[in-house]
C-alpha cells in the first residue's frame, strides 16, 4: 500500500513562471532527496530531473508547477516528482520520448533522460496540458 504524503502548496510545490523558479524547484527536490537519505549522486540525478521538467514547463507551456512528495510502501521510501503544466499538450508522446529527438534544437535528452533516471515514469497529455509523474525509490539503508 502506497503511503504518499499530501502536497501542501507552499511547502511541496513550486510554480514555474521564470528561470529563477527552476532554481527553486531544484532546491526543493534536492532538500527532499537529502531528507529521504538518497546518496549524493542520486540527489544530483533527481535534481536534474526536476530541472528538466521545470525547464520544459518554462519553454513549451503557459506555466505550471512542480510538486514533490515523499512516498513509501512497506519496504521502500522514495521521492515522487510531478510536473503539471497549462500547455498545448504533447502531440506525439512516443516521439518526445525518443533519444536525440528535440523540438528546440537542443540535445534531445530531456524526457528520455528523465525516464531513464527515474524508476517510474508516466505522461498524461491533452490539449489542456500535460502531467508527468515520476518516482525514484531509495535502495538500501
Amino acid at each position: 500500500m502506497d503511503k504518499t504524503l499530501e502536497i501542501t502548496p507552499k511547502k511541496d510545490q513550486v510554480e514555474i513562471r521564470t528561470s529563477q523558479d527552476i532554481i527553486h524547484a531544484r532546491t526543493l527536490v534536492r532538500s527532499v532527496a537529502t531528507e529521504i537519505g538518497f546518496r549524493t549522486v542520486d540527489q544530483a540525478r533527481i535534481t536534474t530531473v526536476a530541472s528538466e521538467l521545470a525547464r520544459n514547463i518554462l519553454m513549451y507551456t503557459y506555466g505550471g508547477h512542480i510538486c514533490v512528495k515523499l512516498c513509501s510502501d512497506t519496504i521502500k521510501t522514495g521521492i515522487k516528482i510531478v510536473a503539471i503544466d497549462k500547455g498545448p499538450g504533447i502531440e506525439n508522446i512516443p516521439e518526445a520520448l525518443e533519444t536525440n529527438m528535440s523540438t528546440s534544437k537542443g540535445l534531445g535528452a530531456g524526457l528520455p533522460g528523465v525516464k531513464n533516471i527515474m524508476d517510474e515514469f508516466s505522461i498524461d497529455s491533452s490539449n489542456k496540458g500535460t502531467k508527468i509523474y515520476t518516482t525514484k525509490w531509495r535502495i538500501g539503508s
